[in-house]
């Protein structure tokens, strides 16, 4: 497991900065693509059911001020900061495997 720590901040504002940690890069993932379905639900409170394409998520993750990645290099016992690009192709890379296990 490498820990990661993603850094968020959706408004200019400083008091709006915040960061949660995962175990893993798909768990990190994962957890952006609930903030986002958060986010929906809050906007559409009386929507039964949220969805949304891959393109809404990553108009989504533009639109904040700063969301990164520092992930945990054991070989230098350092955290590597990633950028938001880094951030959509994981994301990408992750609901493409879930999509190809959902056909199978």
């Amino acid at each position: 497991m490498t820990p990661i720590k993603l850094l968020v901040q959706a408004t200019q504002r400083p008091e709006g900065r915040t960061y949660a940690e995962y175990e893993s890069v798909n768990e990190c993932m994962e957890g952006i693509c609930k903030m986002y379905e958060e986010h929906l639900k809050r906007m559409n409170p009386l929507c039964q059911s949220i969805t949304y394409g891959v393109g809404q998520l990553f108009e989504f993750i533009d639109r904040m001020v700063n969301l990164s990645c520092l992930v945990f290099r054991e070989d230098t016992q350092t955290y590597k900061p990633y950028s938001r690009e880094w951030i959509k192709e994981r994301i990408y890379m992750l609901l493409s495997q879930q999509a190809q296990k959902a056909r199978t």
